[in-house]
């Protein structure tokens, strides 16, 4: 289900994209590529959906990771209530694009650890659960 939830509300393949969830100490980042560096289609549509999530995220929306997981993320009710203390940051990176999730709040950190602790295990990334020191 979760592969067709997000091809839909992504606009471009799972199979043929790579999502990274990092966490580090200030917060952590949504990271998708396309696994093909000259797939300028996919690129583009990673970079519009990337830019919408930052947007959308923005004003304390989080419906695009409530229909493509069909649950409420842990961490969401958190950062939508303290949607004022999070910052966040859109980014063109080489084939494709990244959001950058930031707060001082100890609280919002959490929040936003358990977010990005909940996509690492729902979309099987195989990334790092523990916080690491941002770059």
């Amino acid at each position: 289900m979760i592969e067709n939830h997000g091809d839909q509300a992504m606009g471009f393949p799972h199979d043929k994209t790579t999502h990274h969830f990092l966490l580090s100490d200030t917060g952590g980042s949504i990271n998708v590529t396309a696994n093909d560096p000259k797939d300028s289609a996919d690129i583009q549509a990673i970079r519009m959906h990337l830019e919408h999530i930052a947007a959308s995220f923005i004003a304390g929306d989080y419906s695009t990771p409530m229909f493509v997981h069909d649950e409420m993320p842990p961490g969401v009710t958190s950062m939508k209530i303290l949607k004022d203390q999070i910052h966040f940051r859109y980014e063109s990176i080489d084939a494709g694009a990244r959001v950058i999730i930031a707060s001082d709040n100890p609280l919002a950190l959490a929040a936003i650890h358990d977010f990005l602790r909940f996509q690492i295990t729902d979309h099987r990334t195989g990334d790092p659960l523990k916080v690491q020191a941002a770059k």
